[in-house]
């Protein structure tokens, strides 16, 4: 079970990072670059990052912290140590459901603005993304609080 518990800690972890590292560097940096550099490396940002390396982490992350869920429920043996494993999970899923309901559409948008209108693919892209990558960001970074709650007490 404790391997499960690390392994979505570590996967969580990652994620947090990615997210983090958005909020702190990526998105500053961008603040002040004109509509059209924007568009652009959001796009190829956005292509990027759909690879396998990123799928492992995010889905991993996910299918890891349930199953150490479902170990520490079914084992029953320290029942102090399924809440917040359970927590750990349910945030890291609130943060899957942030990304599917509005950064994902967002992405697609932006993609289908192409290089037409810069400023407008801009407008409607970019203060609705920044805010939810942050939503995103402390929602990972909570879940990850909560598992190395867990992995203290186990």
């Amino acid at each position: 079970m404790e391997v499960l518990l690390l392994a979505a800690t570590l996967t969580t972890g990652l994620m947090a990072g990615l997210f983090y590292a958005y909020s702190i560097s990526v998105l500053p940096a961008l603040r002040d670059a004109g509509a059209e550099v924007v568009v652009e490396v959001m796009q190829r940002i956005n292509k990027a990052i759909l690879n396998a390396w990123f799928f492992l982490g995010f889905a991993g992350a996910a299918l890891l912290g349930l199953a150490a869920a479902v170990a520490y429920a079914i084992d029953g043996a320290r029942p102090a140590l399924l809440i917040p494993v359970l927590a750990g999970a349910v945030l890291y899923l609130a943060q899957i459901a942030v990304t599917a309901r509005v950064n994902i559409p967002l992405n697609n948008a932006l993609a289908a603005a192409g290089s037409n209108d810069p400023a407008a693919a801009r407008a409607a892209f970019e203060a609705r993304w920044v805010r939810w990558n942050n939503v995103r960001t402390w929602l990972c970074t909570a879940s990850l609080a909560s598992y190395c709650w867990a992995l203290l007490q186990a």
